[in-house]
C-alpha cells in the first residue's frame, strides 16, 4: 500500500547538496582544468536552479481556485517541472556534450587531478545523501510497486524530477571519477572528453524520459491507475450505487477532479435521490482525500 511522500523534503535536501557540489567542483574545475569536471559543475548550478523552479511550482499549486482557474492551479507544477527537464537536457545534456567535443578537438592537460577525484569524492557522498532522502520519499509513494513501474505511473511530477535529477547526478559524477582516473592512469586526454560526452548523454536521456512523463501530465492524465481502480472499487460497492455507467478522473496537481455518471438504487423521492449522492460523495471524500472536486451524474445509461 502506498503512503504520502514529502516532496519537499526531497527538494530541499537536493537543492542543499547540489550547491555545496557547485561550489567545490566549480573550484576544482578552474584549477584542474577538467571538460569533465566543468560540465558537473554546470549540471549542479542547472540543478540548484531546476530546484529553485520545483519550489516556485509547488507555491503556484497552492493558490485557491477562482473563476478564472476554476480547477485551481495545481497543475502549475507540472508546468515547471516540463520546464525543469528542458533545461535538463539544454543547459546539462547539451552544454556538457558541447564542452566534451571540444575537448577532442583541443585537448587541455589536467591539473591537480588527485583534487578533482577528491571534490568527486565529495559530490558522490553528498549526493548519495540527496539520492537517500529521495528514494525515502519514493518508496513511501510507490508501495509495493516495482521502481519503473512507480516512474510510469507516478503523478507528483516534482518527486519525478527530483528522482531523475538525483540519479542522473550520481552516476555523472561516478562517470567523470573514471574518466578522470583513466586519464591519470594512461595519460591520455581523450578519457577525459570522453567522460565529459558520455555525461551529456546520460543527461539527455534521463531530460527526455521526465519530459515524456510529465508531458502526459500536461495534456491531463486521470489518477494513478490502482488508484482509480481503488475508487471505482468504492463506488460500485455503494448501496445507494446500482451501476457506474462512466468514471472519469483528471489529476490536477496533488487534487484530483472525479466525474460520474451512475445508475442509482430507486428511491422514494428526488429528495431522496439527493441525498444519497451526497452521503457518496461525502464518503468518498473521506476516503480519498485527494479528490477535491467531484461531479456526479443520475442516469439510466451512458
Amino acid at each position: 500500500m502506498s503512503g504520502h511522500a514529502n516532496s519537499l523534503r526531497a527538494i530541499l535536501l537536493a537543492l542543499g547538496a547540489n550547491f555545496a557540489i557547485f561550489v567545490a567542483k566549480l573550484v576544482a574545475a578552474v584549477i584542474t582544468g577538467s571538460g569533465a569536471m566543468m560540465a558537473e559543475a554546470v549540471h549542479s548550478l542547472a540543478d540548484c536552479g531546476n530546484q529553485g523552479l520545483l519550489l516556485l511550482g509547488m507555491q503556484q499549486a497552492k493558490k485557491p481556485p477562482s473563476d478564472e482557474y476554476p480547477l485551481g492551479w495545481g497543475r502549475a507544477m507540472y508546468f515547471w517541472s516540463f520546464i525543469v527537464a528542458v533545461l535538463l537536457f539544454a543547459v546539462g545534456g547539451l552544454f556538457s556534450v558541447y564542452e566534451g567535443v571540444h575537448k577532442f578537438s583541443q585537448p587541455e592537460p589536467l591539473k591537480w587531478p588527485w583534487l578533482a577525484l577528491g571534490v568527486l569524492l565529495f559530490g558522490i557522498v553528498a549526493e548519495s545523501i540527496s539520492m537517500r532522502g529521495c528514494m525515502q520519499e519514493v518508496n513511501r509513494a510507490r508501495g509495493d510497486q516495482n521502481l519503473w513501474r512507480w516512474f510510469r505511473e507516478t503523478r507528483s511530477s516534482e518527486l519525478l524530477v527530483i528522482f531523475g535529477e538525483d540519479l542522473a547526478a550520481l552516476a555523472g559524477l561516478c562517470l567523470a571519477a573514471m574518466a578522470i582516473g583513466a586519464t591519470m592512469a594512461t595519460g591520455n586526454l581523450m578519457f577525459d572528453a570522453l567522460g565529459t560526452v558520455a555525461i551529456g548523454v546520460l543527461l539527455i536521456v534521463v531530460a527526455i524520459a521526465l519530459a515524456i512523463e510529465v508531458k502526459a501530465l500536461l495534456i491531463g492524465q486521470g489518477m494513478e491507475p490502482r488508484r482509480r481502480a481503488e475508487l471505482l472499487a468504492f463506488l460500485t460497492h455503494r448501496a445507494e450505487v446500482a451501476e457506474i455507467l462512466n468514471l472519469i478522473t483528471v489529476q490536477m496537481g496533488p487534487d484530483v477532479m472525479v466525474a460520474i455518471k451512475a445508475r442509482m438504487t430507486p428511491t422514494a423521492d428526488n429528495l431522496s435521490l439527493i441525498e444519497a449522492i451526497n452521503t457518496v460523495e461525502r464518503e468518498m471524500k473521506a476516503q480519498f482525500a485527494e479528490v477535491r472536486w467531484s461531479f456526479f451524474e443520475p442516469d439510466v445509461a451512458d
